[in-house]
Formats: structure tokens, sequence, C-alpha cells
């Protein structure tokens, strides 16, 4: 029979002790460093999961969310014409609430609609409709309802989910969805007849919602922006007063925690469904010729319709050539009705 050596044990013993002392130890600074006591996994501690609130609007995961329904509100009467009524209305995205002008035909019976997406527009000068209301006066006057959101922060609009720059940019495809979702509470709407019209920053918003949802709606582009993410922001940059630091600074910790691929419209082209007229001026000082030749070549490439029209001398805004353009698209919307 064996006698337990306690004195040749010992040195065995107290190694263990110190090992069970320190793993106490580390197991109570784990937890004491959680707000509510308790692990997080997704606490911002070493060695844990860091959070990230942005991957919720990678293109994959607004795909699966898709557009949220809520009613779309005329909350008050603006300009009353022969051929139609203008209204300022309003529908929640993610319990917040967005304002928008629409233009809504006097014709009796369900009407096609044709979702508006404008560009930039600085906030200290943007009010309600600009961007969109002169092409959707003509659109309306044709028998086309007109839906402009104002998007977060602008018009009567609640302001961002967050102060994140990058947040406010890609949240904006989820309120168009959610917004062509809600189309049917509008009881003139025809749900069935939808249209898509973006011009510059706009039309970049209304590819990823093709391209999220899928659906085949007969798209108007007018200059586009094209361009994969980040590039497409930061070729803009020279015209902010710090040649666009801050903005580098910001992109860089974002491309420290994400994916830029994830948030880019030219990775899932793939995915659009729909035809596309596209408008493109030579003369434009925002958005190069090439962006639009490549966007063409590459959309048609995939198999899709494409109505891609060049204008000589014409800019941004495709002046001198602006009746031609919104006569096209009329053409273009009724093809399909």
């Amino acid at each position: 029979m064996k006698i337990f050596n306690f004195r040749k044990q010992l040195p065995i013993l107290i190694l263990i002790a110190v090992f069970l002392i320190f793993v106490v130890w580390l197991g109570w600074n784990l937890i004491s460093s959680q707000p509510n006591g308790f692990l997080s996994p997704v606490g911002k501690i070493d060695g844990g999961i860091k959070e990230k609130p942005l991957e919720k609007y990678s293109f994959k995961n607004l795909r699966k969310r898709g557009g949220i329904e809520s009613k779309i509100v005329l909350e008050e009467l603006l300009e009353s014409t022969a051929d139609y009524d203008v209204y300022l209305f309003s529908y929640k995205s993610d319990g917040r609430k967005i304002t928008g002008l629409a233009h809504i035909p006097n014709i009796e019976g369900k009407l096609p609609v044709v979702v508006q997406s404008r560009g930039y527009v600085d906030i200290n000068e943007y009010e309600t409709g600009v961007g969109t209301r002169p092409s959707a006066q003509v659109y309306a006057s044709n028998g086309f309802i007109t839906l402009a959101p104002d998007f977060f922060g602008y018009g009567g609009s609640d302001m961002p989910p967050s102060s994140d720059v990058w947040e406010e940019r890609f949240v904006r495809p989820a309120t168009v969805m959610d917004l062509l979702a809600s189309v049917g509470t509008l009881a003139q709407a025809d749900p069935e007849k939808i249209f898509l019209w973006g011009h510059s920053n706009g039309g970049m918003i209304c590819m990823a919602v093709l391209e999220m949802t899928g659906k085949d709606y007969p798209t108007v582009l007018w200059a586009p922006i094209s361009r994969f993410f980040p590039y497409d922001v930061l070729y803009f940059t020279n015209e902010a007063e710090d040649k666009g630091k801050q903005l580098r600074k910001l992109l860089a910790q974002f491309e420290a925690d994400y994916d830029v691929d994830d948030y880019s419209i030219d990775e899932y082209f793939s995915w659009i469904n729909a035809p596309i007229q596209l408008h493109q001026g030579t003369a434009d000082p925002y958005i190069p010729v090439s962006w639009s030749d490549s966007l063409a070549e590459r959309l048609e490439g995939l198999g899709l319709t494409v109505n891609y029209f060049l204008y000589p001398g014409a800019d941004h805004q495709l002046r001198n050539n602006w009746d031609t353009v919104v006569q096209r698209d009329i053409e273009f919307f009724r093809s399909f009705l």
C-alpha cells in the first residue's frame, strides 16, 4: 500500500493552487468588465466579438430584409392644377417618418407609379421636391403618379438612425424599398405598375434597389453614379474644403471592420432583372461619359435590355435636351403598361 508523500507532492499542489487562483481571477475580471455583470457575445472586449452595426446594410442582408410596408399618408395639399394635385406625403421606414412630394393625376381608376430618387443636394439648400419636381410635373400630366422621398434628415423627415456618415448612405436603398412595399396603401396607385427614376446619386440608389429586390421595375437613370464603393465617394472629395481628409479617416475605420465589396453596387449587377433606360450628357462635369458607357456595356453583357442615349453638349441636368429626355421616359414607361 502506497503512502501519500506530502513533501514530494507539495510543489505540484502549489502549482495547481496557483493555476486555480489565476482562473478564478481571470473569470471574475471578465464578468465584472461587463455593464450588466455578464459576458456579452458582442461586447467590445479584448478577444471578444466586435459589434458591427452596419452589417445589416450589406446588400445580401438588405436583400433578405426586403421592403417593409407602412401606410402612405397624404398630409397636405400643396398645389392643384387641371392635370394633377401635389401633396406632401409621408410613410415610415423602420419606425421613422420620411416625407416627400407626390404628384397625383386627376384621373379616375388605379394609376401607374414612378418612384423618384434625387441626387445630392446640400441640406442647407434643400426643400421638398428639389431635383424631382420638374420631371414629376410632366410625368403626372401624362397619367403617372410620382412619389419622391426626401430621405432621412431632409424636409420634414426624421433624422437618420445615427450620425454615422456610412449609415446615412447605406440606409437609403432600404427606405426606397419600404416606399415600394407601401405603394399599394395609396388608394389611387396600381402596385402592379411601378417604375423607378433616379438622377446621379439617386441612380445609384435605384440600381441598389433593383439588386436587393430582384424585381423587374422598369427603370430610368439620368447620369447615374455607377462606380464601385468607395471610389464613387472618393471621386468627389476634391470639392471638399479639406480635400477629403476627414472622409478618408472615416473610410479607414470602416474598412478595418467591414468588406467594402458587401456595400458596392458593381458586385451585384447580376441580381438586376429590370429593363433600363440610361441618359448621359457628354458635357456632364460630374459624371464621366466613360462611366455610363461602361455601365451600359456591362448590363447588356448580362443580357439586360438597355436603351442608352448620349446627348452631345448636355450637362448633368441634361439641359438643352431635357424635353427630349422626359418624352423618351414617358414612351419607355408606357411601353410596359
